[in-house]
């Protein structure tokens, strides 16, 4: 193996480990910019017909699922391109976005590969700091806004319809 692609190899192999569990300052963050009167987005659906925020406040595998199939299930329906999904986690859901549940990672990615987008409670990380001493690890696709049950009351009043699984 030539000497320059041993290097790539070496230099390759710590990125891809860093890259695996994201600090949460990786993430996308809404905290600078976020506006209540003007919702912005990652996946922008501006053809959607229908809008839907989906709560996940539980740390609850089994209701993490059900929230994935329920995105899932829409998508299904509606089509991509004509619906418009934010799931929102705070308090206890915010455990869904740990990229340890490698289940619930891989579905994260793959629906948030078809437009769904993903936000998590920058209020709630602070809470998971203060118990364990540092930020939680987020899945990378993950969006931090300011408050969980403010980024939903901000969807409801720009017409989302609000489902808690």
């Amino acid at each position: 193996m030539p000497i320059f692609r041993r290097f790539l190899l070496l230099l390759s192999v710590p990125v891809l480990l860093l890259c695996s569990s994201l600090p949460a300052w990786a993430n996308v963050s809404m905290l600078h910019d976020f506006d209540f009167n003007k919702p912005t987005f990652i996946h922008d659906h501006p053809f959607a017909k229908a809008k839907v925020v989906l709560q996940v406040s539980q740390a609850d595998p089994a209701r993490w699922n059900l929230t994935l199939n329920n995105a899932q299930n829409l998508l299904n329906y509606f089509g991509q391109e004509q619906v418009q999904i934010v799931v929102v986690a705070f308090g206890p859901g915010i455990k869904m976005y740990l990229p340890k549940n490698k289940a619930i990672a891989d579905r994260i990615a793959a629906i948030n590969a078809e437009g769904v987008e993903f936000d998590v409670c920058h209020n709630s990380m602070e809470a998971f700091k203060k118990k364990t001493g540092h930020l939680p690890p987020l899945d990378p696709s993950v969006v931090i806004v300011p408050a969980g049950i403010v980024r939903i009351m901000q969807l409801e009043s720009h017409g989302f319809d609000y489902i808690k699984p």
